[in-house]
């Protein structure tokens, strides 16, 4: 009867524990990485008045770019570390008619401090 007892007492208390978030840190989350990776020195290198050839060769393909034309081009890339917030790197690079840029919106900034 003690053991019944017991038994159904470490089931009732796994099951009080098993929703806390206490143990959630213990579990493995891996970091989730996706999109285009840049560092502040690539970024520093863009500048206004080149060519999209100039900049896919700096800074590699896009992840996006605009579905109305090919006159914007987005590099995002977020990062999901394990148990922390999500960070999100939005560079926004936008060309003329003529394929050259004339715009660069880099929101939140990338800077040193951010690698």
């Amino acid at each position: 009867m003690r053991c019944k007892t017991l038994t159904a007492a470490a089931v009732v208390m796994l099951m009080m524990t098993a929703g806390c978030s206490t143990l959630e840190r213990v579990v493995y989350r891996p970091d989730i990485n996706q999109g285009n990776y840049l560092v502040a020195n690539d970024v520093a290198k863009i500048h206004n008045g080149m060519t999209q050839q100039q900049v896919a060769y700096t800074l590699g393909t896009p992840m996006m770019r605009d579905p109305f034309g090919s006159n914007v081009w987005y590099y995002v890339f977020r990062q999901e570390p394990g148990h922390e917030n999500v960070k999100q790197q939005t560079l926004t690079l936008t060309f003329d008619s003529n394929g050259i840029l004339t715009n660069i919106d880099n929101k939140p900034n990338l800077t040193a401090s951010n690698n």
